[in-house]
């Protein structure tokens, strides 16, 4: 059997988000990257994960998802990628502190415990 050529991509970037073929094939209608900040794609993540895992259903989260874009849109939000992330968001704290898993005021803790992290952490550093 021949051998085949390898590299080691230990501790490399192997995939650039403005050069790789999902950001040439998944664009919004108004022809942005699908994930305009990092946390778009984790905040999808994180809602795919806890509904695969069985934490919650595909149902309540679709309905959650509407009440919190719905909501959005009746408080006179624009209709921009950020207010979409924002609602799920929104639909994920809902969910979550709606099924006892993780206290409203829990919530609140780990929320102001990122602003402080996010507000200490120097700005060339990002």
């Amino acid at each position: 059997m021949p051998s085949t050529k390898c590299s080691s991509t230990c501790g490399r970037t192997i995939l650039n988000p403005h050069d790789n073929f999902i950001s040439k094939i998944l664009v919004t209608r108004d022809g942005e990257p699908p994930f305009l900040e990092p946390w778009h794609a984790q905040a999808l993540a994180m809602a795919d994960l806890l509904v695969q895992s069985g934490h919650i259903s595909s149902a309540s989260w679709t309905n959650a998802l509407g009440a919190e874009i719905r909501a959005s849109a009746k408080n006179g939000a624009a209709d921009v990628s950020e207010t979409y992330f924002r609602a799920v968001l929104s639909a994920i704290e809902r969910l979550l502190a709606d099924s006892g898993k993780v206290s409203r005021p829990e919530l609140h803790e780990r929320k102001h415990a990122w602003e402080r992290a996010y507000l200490r952490t120097p700005m060339d550093s990002l």
